[in-house]
């Protein structure tokens, strides 16, 4: 099955924070495509990955990276496909840098841009399903019932805590 989901990452050391897009996309059966990529150090590598993603049919990108955090925003620059960054804590500035960096795109090449670390990962798997829930109608489904799981497990817990009101 062809990948419909790219995720990139800038270095090896950030795959156990991009696992978590993957494990989203897992769930929601979602086949994807996860490797390292860097902005600055193989910018040719990163090229023809987003070339070739467009071609053989991808529909959203994934890419996390810290630091100076250019990934996305390069991404970005050479695919109208929908691009959401993921800023990591790679840096002294715990991932505002790469957050930063991420949000102050210029206007015309935008970066959805979610949380620092993990929780923003697992986000962005999210929104790449509800990316691709618009046209898929099973998809959607699914999504719906996940929505539904997690407000049930919220009230499983809030009724073991405490009195109600």
């Amino acid at each position: 099955m062809k990948p419909r989901v790219l995720i990139l990452m800038g270095s090896d050391s950030d795959l156990p924070v991009m696992e978590e897009t993957a494990f989203i996309l897992e769930k929601f059966e979602i086949p994807y495509t996860m490797t390292v990529t860097s902005a600055h150090r193989t910018p040719e590598r990163t090229l023809k990955l987003v070339k070739d993603a467009e071609k053989n049919g991808v529909e959203v990108i994934v890419a996390g990276a810290g630091m100076a955090a250019h990934l996305p925003g390069v991404a970005a620059s050479y695919t109208i496909l929908p691009v959401i960054g993921v800023p990591l804590e790679a840096s002294p500035l715990c991932g505002m840098d790469a957050l930063l960096s991420m949000v102050q795109m210029p206007p015309g090449i935008p970066v959805a841009t979610v949380a620092v670390g993990k929780a923003g990962a697992r986000n962005a798997g999210i929104l790449a399903v509800q990316i691709m829930a618009g046209k898929d109608a099973a998809l959607s489904k699914r999504l719906l019932s996940h929505r539904k799981e997690m407000a049930r497990e919220v009230e499983a817990k809030a009724g073991r805590v405490g009195k109600k009101i």
